[in-house]
């Protein structure tokens, strides 16, 4: 059997689209669990986009998210030469011709074969008969056929494929006078002949399908009289996507081509690309593509839709494979968040999924906020304060501080994206920064003030505080205010914090410390304050 060898083809133009890196985690993984090897082919034609900072990022990209390849990195402008001489042998064998458009240098287009003996997939689907409008005349060439049908409403409804899509084809006139046969013709025709019939009422012809089985869809298939000849080395010389991409995949012996569905009708092309080069054809899975909530293309527009983002925001790199993962496959189970071994180990093209796969922020915020908490707590500490730093509080005595450290081991699972430590300032501010709504919300009853300020008195006189001790005295605090048990939390945690949510109120204002805190409930804003 042959060892299964994947590849990841992107063309680094800038930032890295995680329907890209979805695509390359795939690939990693099949390769993993298959035992084979994952490559690294870099497309980097577009010279003015593909530039040194774009590459780079890419490879960060990959780095930081684990994706180690197997073989040295394969640029594709190293190759240009040989995709050219590949054209001009294809132009040789017939397989090609030239196009000049205008006063252009003529670009090379693939033919589309008409004899398709040994061309994997082709199938005859049988007879066809069309009725033609009479305003379009019928034109063969080698180019291709072209001509209009009727549409329901009478209009011309035009129509253009290749030549190889009409097998047999035969003209015949509103009297059944039969016009032009293509097999008459056909030498004529592949040498450069054009005919232009303009009394053409009907066409019949022979209809051939190509046909796959995709490893994710299943059988996809498409008719030739669907398809036109396409151009391989354009005007100025240079290879076209399609021709590269197969040529690469031959030359680094792909055997799976894992990508996203936007690809499904290049591989129609491409399976007659392998055949004309001589070489077998891969194994192709086409993944469902990433959608926003109204099931159209996940952008830039929906959200964070870059590797770059995410990792900027405090996402964890394990959490964005783990996430990116299950974004189109499924282990087979209930599971949800399953480490880079147990994803390799289920792994399978048979259970990715064939619809589209909806971008959850919601769900990938809280699976980060699992890994979090599933860090070690130095690991933890040591990202909290590179965190930290970034904040105008977070200098670096209040960083490498022993409050600092008790901060981080209270609040780490807690935090959902490494982002969230730039909240925690009122643990180190003298007085916080209090939320007008929330101040206004919260402390503007006269007997949560009243039972503030009396607080302050037992907080004072504490032996300790501590967070039970803290927890005791509120509780008689609010029982003597008339306050049901917890009422007197919240405005608390405004007066504290000066947020309305957190973490448990009587730990923090023990981290926070008697004297701030006292200072705190002397200095919250009252009501004539914020009016």
């Amino acid at each position: 059997m042959t060892p299964v060898r994947v590849r990841f083809a992107p063309s680094p133009t800038g930032q890295v689209h995680i329907g890209n890196i979805r695509a390359a985690i795939f690939n990693w993984l099949f390769a993993r669990h298959e035992g084979g090897a994952f490559l690294l082919r870099v497309e980097d034609t577009d010279l003015e986009r593909s530039t040194p900072q774009a590459i780079q990022a890419l490879l960060e990209v990959m780095q930081w998210l684990g994706l180690d390849y197997d073989e040295p990195i394969f640029y594709q402008t190293s190759q240009s030469q040989r995709h050219c001489q590949a054209a001009k042998e294809m132009l040789a064998r017939g397989q090609a011709y030239e196009d000049k458009k205008g006063g252009e240098s003529p670009a090379v287009l693939f033919r589309f074969p008409y004899d398709t003996i040994g061309v994997p997939g082709v199938e005859t689907a049988g007879p066809q008969r069309l009725r033609l409008h009479g305003d379009v005349p019928l034109t063969v060439s080698r180019k291709g056929v072209s001509f209009a049908t009727i549409s329901p409403k009478g209009k011309a409804a035009p129509m253009e494929a290749t030549l190889a899509g009409f097998q047999g084809l035969e003209a015949w006139d509103a009297q059944g006078n039969r016009l032009f046969a293509l097999e008459e013709n056909l030498a004529a025709v592949e040498a450069g002949q054009a005919f232009r019939l303009e009394q053409a009422a009907e066409i019949t012809y022979i209809r051939r399908t190509v046909s796959y089985t995709d490893l994710v869809k299943g059988v996809m298939t498409k008719p030739l009289d669907a398809l036109k000849d396409f151009v391989i080395i354009r005007s100025d010389g240079s290879p076209v996507f399609h021709l590269a991409n197969v040529m690469d995949d031959i030359t680094q012996g792909v055997t799976h081509i894992i990508r996203g569905d936007d690809h499904v009708e290049n591989t129609f092309k491409h399976i007659f690309l392998f055949h004309a080069l001589g070489a077998p054809v891969p194994a192709y899975a086409h993944l469902p593509m990433i959608v926003n909530a109204q099931g159209k293309p996940y952008s830039k527009r929906d959200g964070d839709a870059f590797v770059g983002d995410f990792r900027a925001k405090g996402f964890l790199a394990e959490a964005l494979f783990n996430y990116l993962s299950l974004l189109g496959w499924s282990p087979g189970d209930d599971r949800e968040k399953l480490s880079r071994e147990e994803l390799v180990e289920a792994f399978t093209l048979g259970r990715c999924l064939r619809a589209p796969s909806q971008m959850d922020i919601h769900k990938l915020t809280a699976l980060n906020g699992q890994y979090i908490a599933a860090l070690a707590p130095e690991t933890f500490l040591s990202l909290a304060r590179q965190e930290a730093a970034k904040a105008p509080w977070g200098g670096e005595a209040v960083v490498e501080s022993p409050l600092f450290a008790n901060v981080a081991a209270f609040l780490q699972s807690r935090v959902k994206r490494l982002v969230d430590v730039e909240q925690w300032g009122y643990f180190f501010q003298e007085l916080p920064q209090w939320d007008p709504a929330t101040c206004g919300k919260l402390l503007k009853a006269p007997e949560a003030i009243q039972a503030l300020e009396e607080l302050d008195g037992r907080w004072a006189a504490l032996p300790e505080f501590t967070a039970a001790a803290i927890e005791s005295s509120v509780e008689e605090c609010a029982a003597a205010h008339g306050f049901a048990h917890g009422k007197l939390n919240q405005p608390l945690r405004a007066a504290l914090t000066g947020i309305s949510v957190g973490a448990g109120i009587f730990e923090t204002a023990e981290l926070i410390g008697r004297e701030r805190c006292r200072k705190r409930l002397a200095a919250f804003p009252r009501p004539q304050a914020n009016a």
